[in-house]
């Protein structure tokens, strides 16, 4: 039994670029989903495909390799974790590498990145930050 399956897509999306793969399948749900889709509208990823199976489907996620081959994930690192959440307002959103980076917030108008959600006006959950 997984216990927290944020922190399990996050570790085979870094296994898989330390291996150098192309592409990843991680078990799907409506979350990696949308994890996915704004790691895709933020560029960290090149595409992302949900394929129906017999159980909960997966979510195939296709990385993106910068100009010269590098990669453009960096790191990933879970930020709120089942035993410890973490919470912050819409004014202590905190910044992820300077800026350089983005964090994804649960908030209660769905899953967005920081910035949209300083934008928004919303505070929430940190999920993870990426960069």
């Amino acid at each position: 039994m997984m216990t927290d399956p944020i922190a399990d897509m996050l570790t085979r999306i870094r296994n898989s670029l330390r291996a150098r793969q192309a592409k990843v399948d991680v078990p799907g749900s409506k979350l990696k989903q949308e994890l996915a889709r704004i790691l895709k509208e933020e560029g960290y990823i090149q595409n992302y495909k949900f394929m129906e199976n017999r159980h909960q489907g997966v979510v195939r996620v296709f990385f993106r390799k910068g100009m010269g081959g590098e990669e453009v994930i960096q790191g990933l690192a879970r930020v709120s974790k089942p035993g410890c959440r973490i919470y912050c307002n819409k004014d202590e959103i905190p910044k992820v590498q300077g800026g350089l980076g983005i964090n994804i917030l649960s908030t209660s108008r769905g899953l967005m990145t920081g910035k949209q959600a300083t934008r928004d006006r919303v505070g929430g959950e940190i999920l993870c930050n990426i960069w």
